[in-house]
Order: structure tokens, then sequence, then C-alpha cells
């Protein structure tokens, strides 16, 4: 391989590889991009995961990274195919590989057929089905910085696809544009010299061929994106949270979009502080939420409790990871259930929502806030990593069918009709009306030791047990105001699957390929977790000989609270568990059902 002279080749002159060979296009694509943390694969990701939504194509990208600023492996891939998707692909077609460790670990995943693009620079391969480019040194020499090899992996790859050139150098000018002139002069003279280097390699070009697809009126975006978007249009206006994967994000982006609505975003000392700020923005009227994941929820699980039994309604979005302690802070796991499920001590109200894709975490975001206002209960949004920080091609959200709806409140001119005021009053409702301080006329206490319905603490034991009933029986009372599950495949199949969050898309996919083979199966996918909807989940567990619940954890958190609820299908369910970090993939699914496999 030739080190390419300064000036290189404009972009125009360098063409589509043209169609000197009929490739049968692909309908579903993988490329795993391997390296060190700080090489740039997850740009690389990002920059093939634009081209293909142009082209109309469903995407998923995935992410493999360790907790660190530099160094260490580091991997991601992008799916994209035809069908809707937001699963990773069982085998790669194509690896690209910035070091040797990539090779070893990628190798294992590839198609039959696939293929690997490697930066000679740094290591040699003598595998048959590898090509070699010195990235590194092809971009150190003309833009003199290495780091550069990452836009010139995506140029060659846009040549072993036979991608479009004018698109292949619009996605790089609407990547990098915002960075400033420089930098998006580099990364074009960067994907320059990628595609060259690949045209020289005698039948590289258009090794493969992808299909468009007819996505072309949706959106790329992640769960962490869609509940910041949900909090804003749904009339959250205070935000208070603390630094932790993989939740960061929904405070990065609730910082750049908030203040301009007049919402205010702090950055807490703690998680700690995060939580009891957003108790009393809760206390002035205002819709608050916080973020967070495994160690900062238990942080914040006093205060949680404490809004319960204030009644101050409050947003939590636990963004899970592994557990427990520090865990695995950039790996996949859903298991926070039993620690919300169980949340604190003592007893008291609180609604666990489970979105399933980009779209459910805007909508249920939205739905998270107004239950929490309606009802003076905490509500937890439970994700998991995969939802929060996977992109996935998903509809655009809806605006127009936001609906804020509030609690019941009491005003100033309400004031003047009334006797007295009580905070805590009994209604056969559930909910007391409440009065934000500063309303004129309303005086009023607000705490979360027990209190009588001024909010005067009490320890008398008639009034605690019917303030104990006043609590606890919201979560009866608003059953039918919660997100319902959703139900895929035909309604007489006896085999049946249950899962929630990123399951979600394995599931699907599984479901699918089964379909295809002639195998019917029920998925339900479960949106509210607790209180557990028997209302739905027991009619659907009659129909079926068998249920899988399907999740990532080691004790089958989900199966066990369907159990302890409903004791009677105890031997009907059944678990499929995955906890070492990564998400299902639909084989992995089907190879646990003997009903099917």
């Amino acid at each position: 391989m030739t080190t390419p002279e300064a000036k290189t080749t404009p972009l125009t002159e360098l063409s589509g590889p043209g169609a000197s060979r009929s490739v049968p296009p692909l309908t579903d694509v993988s490329v795993m991009i391997g390296g060190q943390g700080g090489d740039g694969t997850l740009t690389v990701s990002d920059l093939l995961g634009r081209y293909f939504r142009k082209r109309g194509l469903y995407v998923y990208t995935s992410r493999n990274v360790l907790s660190r600023i530099r160094g260490g492996h580091a991997d991601a891939s992008v799916r994209a195919s035809r069908d809707p998707t937001a699963a990773v692909k069982p085998t790669v077609d194509v690896l690209v590989a910035f070091d040797q460790e990539a090779v070893t670990i990628g190798h294992t995943e590839l198609a039959p057929n696939g293929y690997i693009l490697y930066d000679s620079t740094a290591f040699k391969s003598d595998l048959p089905n590898a090509t070699g480019f010195p990235f590194a040194t092809l971009v150190g020499g003309v833009l003199g910085q290495p780091i550069f090899k990452n836009t010139a992996a995506y140029g060659a790859l846009s040549v072993v696809f036979g991608f479009d050139a004018a698109e292949t150098r619009a996605v790089i000018e609407e990547r990098f544009k915002r960075r400033g002139g420089e930098a998006l002069e580099k990364n074009l003279k960067a994907l320059e010299i990628g595609r060259k280097a690949a045209l020289e390699v005698p039948g590289l070009a258009d090794r493969y061929s992808v299909a468009d697809g007819d996505a072309h009126d949706f959106i790329m975006t992640t769960g962490n994106q869609a509940v910041a978007l949900g909090f804003v249009v749904g009339g959250g206006r205070f935000f208070a949270g603390y630094p932790i994967t993989p939740a960061t994000e929904i405070m990065e982006y609730l910082q750049r979009y908030l203040p301009p609505l007049h919402g205010v975003v702090r950055q807490a000392e703690d998680e700690l502080a995060a939580v009891n700020m957003i108790i009393g923005a809760a206390y002035t009227g205002a819709r608050a939420m916080t973020s967070t994941s495994g160690p900062g929820l238990s942080l914040m699980t006093e205060g949680i409790g404490h809004a319960g039994t204030a009644e101050l309604p409050i947003v939590v979005a636990d963004c899970g990871r592994v557990g427990p302690s520090t865990g695995q802070p950039t790996r996949h796991e859903q298991s926070d259930l039993s620690h919300l499920a169980n949340l604190g001590h003592g007893e008291y109200p609180r609604f666990i929502l489970a979105p399933g894709t980009p779209l459910d975490c805007f909508e249920m975001t939205v739905e998270a806030l107004n239950l929490a206002e309606r009802w003076r209960v905490p509500v937890i949004l439970l994700l998991d990593q995969a939802l929060c920080q996977n992109t996935t091609t998903s509809p655009r959200f809806d605006l127009s069918r936001v609906a804020v709806t509030r609690g019941e409140r009491v005003t100033g001119e309400a004031v003047a009709q009334l006797q007295q005021y009580k905070a805590y009053r009994f209604t056969d409702a559930g909910p007391s009306p409440y009065a934000p301080p500063g309303t004129p006329g309303v005086w009023a206490e607000i705490t979360g030791n027990e209190h009588d319905e001024w909010g005067h603490v009490s320890v008398n034991p008639v009034n605690r047990v019917r303030m104990m009933k006043k609590r606890l029986e919201k979560m009866v009372k608003a059953r039918d105001e919660l997100p319902g599950a959703r139900f895929f495949g035909p309604a007489d199949a006896k085999v049946g699957l249950i899962g929630f969050g990123s399951t979600t898309g394995p599931i699907l996919e599984a479901q699918r390929i089964l379909a295809a083979r002639g195998k019917a199966t029920r998925f339900l996918q479960a949106r509210t977790l607790y209180p557990v909807p028997t209302q739905e989940i027991d009619p659907f567990l009659k129909s079926v000989d068998v249920a899988y619940v399907i999740e990532h954890n080691y004790t089958g958190q989900l199966a066990r609270l369907l159990r302890e609820t409903m004791p009677w299908h105890y031997q009907k369910l059944r678990s499929i568990l995955r906890y070492d970090g990564s998400n299902f993939r639909a084989p992995q699914i089907i190879a646990e059902i003997p009903e099917v496999a």
C-alpha cells in the first residue's frame, strides 16, 4: 500500500466505485468497529448510521466501551435493515479493526462471507479475508494527526459498500460542520484519503451492496434524548442531577434545551442533594425530575420515600447498568427492579414504568409527569443502558398528541369558598387538592413525618391507619391510568413471551424468525411493572401453556415478582436470563425455548 501524496484527489473525482460488478444487495447488514478507547470507534458507527438513515434503512447502533476516558478495548456496531429492527445482528458482515484485539474479539462473530478492514499501521494480519490499510500513517502524513484514521476508515467502507459519493460527503459535512471550518476540512480530506486507498485495492470496490429502504420519515435517537425531550414538552421545568453513566446525557440535553423555555437545570453536588432539590421544586408546584443509575439510586432511596409520604410528585429516571456497587458502569443489565419494587424502608405508593423504545421513552416521560402530579406520588422510569444510549430508528415524536394534565389545584379564587384548607384532606378520589405555597389566603405544613390532614405531625393510631390507606390505595385506584402492555403475535399462540425495556427489540426479532418457520408465539411487552398489572398479565398467562420471562439479571427479578403476585401461575413461568453485560440477540432467545427451537 503506498502513502498518498500531500495533495489528495478531490472527492468529486472519486465518484462511486461504479457498477463494474453485479452484487446482490444486502437487506440486513452489520458493521463492527473495534480498537482502543480514543480510536474513534463510536464516530465510525455514527457516520455509518447517518448514511444508512439517508438511504431509508432502519438503523440500530450499539456500543461496548470501558469506563475510562482513553485506552482499553472499545467497539461499536451498526446494523442497517429494510425491516424494523432494534437489536444487534447475530453476525458481523464487515469488521473494521484498529488493533489486533479487535480482530481477536470480532473475528468470532464474523459471518461466513464476512470481511475485515484493519489498520496495518498498528499490526499485520494474515487472515485470507482481511485487507490492511495504514490508516493512521496515511492521515498522519497529510494532516499531522493520526486520530483522523476513523474518518479515513469510513471512507474506505464507503468504497467497499459502493456508497454514493455525494451522500458520503454530506454525512461528513453534517457531522462536523458545528466544530468549525478546520475540523470539517480535515475530516473531508481524511475521507478522500480513505476512499482513494480503498479504490487502489483490486476487487475491493463494490464488494458489497446495500439495498435502500422505505424508512425515510424516521429519526435516529436514543432513549436518553427521548426522555429529555419528553420532560421539556411535558411541562417539566426543574431538573437536578449528578453525572453518572449511563444517565448523564439526559442532564446534558436538558442543559441545552430547558433554559430557553424558562426551565432550570442544576448539577448537584451528589445524588442526595439532587433528589432533595426536586422535592423542593415539586413542593412549589413545579414539574420536577432527576436521572441516575444504580449507585445514585441507592443514595436517593430515602428522598424518594420522603416524597411518597409527603405526597409530592417527582419523577426519577433510573438508567440501569451492571451492579451492585460500581459494577460495570458502561455495561447493560436490568437488575434494579427488585430494589425499586421494595424501595426503601416502610411502605408508600410509587409507580414503576418501563419504556421499551425511544418513542415509549418520550411518551411515557410525559405520562410520568402527568401521573405524578395527578396522584401525587413518585414515578420511576426504569430504563437500561442499551435503551438509554444505543441509537435507534424511531417514528417521529408527535408533539400534537402531547397532553399536559395536572392534578387538582386549589386556586386563590377557590380559597374564598373554603372554610379551611387541609393539605392532606381525605377524599374519595385519593389525592388531596393542592395549594402551592404562595397561594393567597392559604397556609399549610408539608412533611415526611406521619401527619394528620393539616400536615401536623401525628402518632395517633386511628389517623395512621387512615393515612396509610389513603396513600397506598392510590396504586389500586390509578391502575387503569397506568401505561398498558403491548401485545404482539396471534392471540391463540400457546407459547408466551414476556419482557420489558430494550429486550423488546430482540424478542420481536425472535418472533419474526419463528413465525417464518411456522412457530407461533405471543409477546407481552410490559410497560407498567409496579404495581404489577395483574389485570393484563393474568389473562395472558391463562391463555398460554408456558410463558418465558426474558430479562437481564441473574435471579429472574420480573419472573419472581410475577410469581409473588400471581402464585397460581408459578409452574407456567420460566426464565430466559442474560447477565454478561451484553444485550440479547434473537437466536439466543430462540435456543432457550424448547417448544419452538
